[in-house]
């Protein structure tokens, strides 16, 4: 079955479903706003994918360095919650790749939290800096391995990131 064949059949799948979510008055489900209706295909399609996702936990990530090394463990923890949260979403929206997800969680971000907990920056730096190369590698695995992630060089200027209180 080549690629193609395999779109159309998961395409003629997805419209099937639809099918039975129409309701008797074969009127498909819509949600309401003040703007207007969208049906459940509508609001579906609105869902980010990855990508737009990702932005935000580059983001995430590169702040959480910069917070725990400037010992900020609070808003290093924050951000990494922050992460997890968004890989949620997109466990959610694109759940091919939710083994891979869990992988990186269990074998990064488990430990980055009990480092952050610990208040150790040695051994956070260790495993953030395996993080990048495995999602580097993830990337790749994926097809895309265009995106190669590297710590920015400076911390982000709209943080405190020093030791709180």
């Amino acid at each position: 079955m080549q690629r193609r064949d395999v779109v159309d059949t998961k395409r003629a799948f997805r419209d099937d479903r639809v099918q039975k979510l129409v309701m008797a008055d074969e009127k498909p489900i819509v949600g309401r706003t003040k703007h207007g209706e969208l049906t459940l295909d509508q609001i579906a399609e609105l869902q980010p994918g990855l990508g737009t996702l990702m932005r935000d936990v580059s983001d995430r990530y590169w702040i959480a360095y910069y917070a725990a090394k400037g010992g900020n463990w609070d808003l290093a923890a924050y951000q990494l919650r922050g992460v997890r949260s968004l890989f949620k979403k997109g466990n959610l929206t694109r759940p091919k790749y939710k083994g891979m997800v869990e992988n990186y969680t269990k074998k990064i971000l488990d430990p980055l939290d009990q480092h952050v907990a610990a208040k150790n920056f040695a051994e956070f730096e260790q495993t953030y800096r395996a993080g990048i190369e495995l999602a580097n590698k993830l990337h790749a695995a994926t097809d895309h391995s265009e995106i190669v992630w590297k710590l920015p060089p400076n911390p982000p200027q709209h943080l405190d990131l020093g030791p709180t209180a």
